[in-house]
Parts: C-alpha cells; structure tokens; sequence
C-alpha cells in the first residue's frame, strides 16, 4: 500500500473510535470522490457498521507515500447525483 497515515490521522482514529479498516476500505472502494480546492483527493464511504454514515478519508496524493491527512464522519456528505 502506498498510503501513510499522518500522526494527526491516527489520533482521530483514536478519539473517535475509528477502525482503522474502514479508513482502508474507504479509500480503495469509495462510494465516490472528490478533488477538493486543496488539491486533495476526497474519499466518502457509508459505513453500515455505524448506522450508514459516510467516512470522508482525506488524502494528499502529491507526496510519497501519499498521505491520508485526515478523516472523520460527514454529516453534510450527500452522495452526487
């Protein structure tokens, strides 16, 4: 896997009881994503283990490793149409 997880990814995971399985399963099976104005690429996965919520993995691609800066879940996330 080409992916690292920044210190403060693993400290969300941590604080929100984030498995960090489904931080993989979002980025290699996203619902959908986005280019964000960051330049980041935006994951969001619903996470039927907690009531369908999506999990929305921010990751920044222009390093290596490729970095997932954050993640948590997104009340506002609405999947495109």
């Amino acid at each position: 896997m080409d992916f690292k997880l920044t210190s403060h990814t693993q400290n969300m995971l941590n604080e929100r009881n984030i498995p960090e399985e489904w931080v993989w399963r979002t980025i290699n099976n996203p619902d959908w994503e986005i280019i964000g104005d960051d330049n980041n690429t935006h994951y969001f996965r619903s996470i039927e283990e907690h009531g369908g919520r999506f999990l929305h993995a921010v990751v920044n691609h222009r390093v290596k490793p490729k970095k997932v800066v954050t993640v948590f879940f997104d009340r506002k996330a609405r999947r495109p149409k």
